[in-house]
């Protein structure tokens, strides 16, 4: 089976080495370690389709990556050493750009800063953006449904997709490469793939939707003292700002600070600081004055304590690198508890208030660190672990407090995961918090698609066969 691999791919597109694949074998936060005899990284679709056939032919499951930044565990191979893992590095062409159709096809393997970079060059604009975007790579960013900062303006990962090209778990090749906007003949085949983590088939291209680009843009930093005071300005400002609005990012305090007193070069913008911080950008407003203006029409109106607004491009990337630095700082605090949930905007303070409230009833002295996007509803509710805990018995109450959180989000009729995905980390949880009902048809589908089983298996939702 190796000697049969190795011949498809070619001596480019195969690694054994232990050492080698260690990076490709554990996740960022290293709480999924796997194993594998073999990391394939075809070079083209025709490739990836022939390493399919191959593995589906002796029932080897494959386990499909792409930049390795996912968080929990959909793209690490189990401990058996029996599935083949998968890389689409190797697919990294951008196959065409058409500004007249402001589209563009990109292959799996396409780093997402280069898309972005590819779209700039043919001045148009690819919105999606994450605090990863230098090493994630589409395919991995369309089969978990990234979201990122802009998702209030332009959507998720999966409204950014006019067509995929899919290879099926028999092998063969699904050509839906089609650029276009209005398509209502038969089944919209392309969102089964979207979000299924490679479950369901290989994601080997796409089709991605461009944008005019933006100008004149505004970046604000803003202080108040509650939640609610943020979701208060988030609805006036899409009043008054409408479509121009396109980031609002919620902060709280101790998130802040973790970043000034871990991250070199930052500062907290404001003296004193405040409870709570809103990161803000709008677009296409040529006037820097009216920018102001809005800003201090808010503060006479609605409960904000304070705000600023970066005077150039660089100031604007200092504010965002507070933003983007949250998590890296957090790991300077010891181990951390996360949490990726959304409920409905208008909610937003009051999980946040019965969420610390649920976990400080069960660990007193836990630090929580709650902020995100929370124009969309997308809260990442992270607990630190208490100054006099260690690590391991902090980790020790994982499967606990995420029951406490998960409870808490499932009375608001949220989602336990909103862009990170359900990998091997939430797949129990997914099994609690979604009925029957919705359950039974997901394995419904993926036992039409892949009865066997060998698509990214034990990820998402259980096949069947396995």
């Amino acid at each position: 089976m190796l000697d049969t691999l190795k011949g498809i791919v070619g001596d480019a597109g195969w690694v054994s080495d232990e050492e080698a694949l260690r990076p490709h074998l554990t996740e960022w936060r290293d709480r999924y370690r796997g194993d594998t005899p073999i990391m394939v990284s075809p070079g083209s679709t025709d490739q990836v389709a022939a390493v399919v056939r191959a593995c589906a032919d002796a029932g080897t499951p494959i386990v499909p990556q792409g930049g390795n930044t996912g968080l929990c565990g959909g793209a690490i191979p189990d401990a058996s050493g029996s599935e083949v893992l998968l890389s689409l590095s190797r697919l990294d062409r951008i196959r065409s750009v058409s500004a007249l159709d402001y589209s563009l096809v990109a292959e799996a393997g396409c780093v997402l800063a280069d898309v972005q970079s590819v779209a700039a060059d043919a001045g148009r604009l690819f919105p999606l953006s994450l605090s990863a975007e230098g090493s994630c790579q589409i395919g991995g960013n369309l089969s978990t449904n990234a979201g990122g900062i802009n998702v209030l303006r332009y959507g998720n990962a999966r409204d950014q997709v006019l067509g995929l090209e899919v290879v099926l778990p028999d092998g063969r090749i699904w050509d839906g490469l089609r650029a276009l906007r209005k398509d209502t003949a038969g089944y919209d085949l392309k969102q089964l793939f979207i979000g299924a983590e490679g479950t369901l088939g290989i994601i080997t291209a796409a089709t991605l939707r461009l944008y005019p680009p933006t100008r004149y843009v505004q970046t604000a930093f803003v202080g108040l003292s509650s939640v609610a005071d943020a979701i208060a300005l988030l609805a006036w400002l899409r009043q008054e700002a409408a479509d121009e609005l396109q980031a609002f990012e919620l902060i709280q305090h101790r998130a802040l600070q973790f970043v000034v007193d871990h991250i070199p070069s930052t500062r907290n913008p404001f003296k004193p600081g405040h409870p709570w911080y809103v990161l803000m950008e709008t677009s296409n407003e040529p006037d820097a004055h009216a920018f102001e203006s809005l800003l201090g029409e808010a503060m006479e109106k609605l409960s904000v304590e304070d705000a600023i607004v970066a005077k150039n491009e660089t100031e604007a990337n200092d504010l965002w690198r507070l933003r983007h630095s949250i998590s890296e700082a957090q790991k300077f605090e010891g181990a951390s508890l996360k949490h990726d949930i959304s409920v409905p905007i208008g909610q937003i303070g009051r999980f946040i208030e019965l969420a610390e409230a649920a976990v400080l009833a069960r660990i007193p002295d836990a630090r929580i660190v709650a902020f995100g996007h929370v124009g969309d509803g997308n809260v990442h509710f992270n607990i630190s672990q208490p100054l006099s805990w260690s690590a391991e018995d902090f980790l020790q109450q994982r499967e606990a407090v995420a029951e406490l959180v998960y409870d808490v989000t499932a009375s608001f009729n949220g989602s336990i995961s909103a862009e990170h995905g359900i990998g091997q980390a939430k797949r129990d949880d997914l099994r609690r918090y979604r009925s029957e009902t919705e359950l039974s048809l997901m394995r419904a589908v993926k036992q039409a698609l892949d009865p066997a089983n060998i698509m990214n298996p034990g990820k998402v939702i259980q096949g069947s066969a396995r």
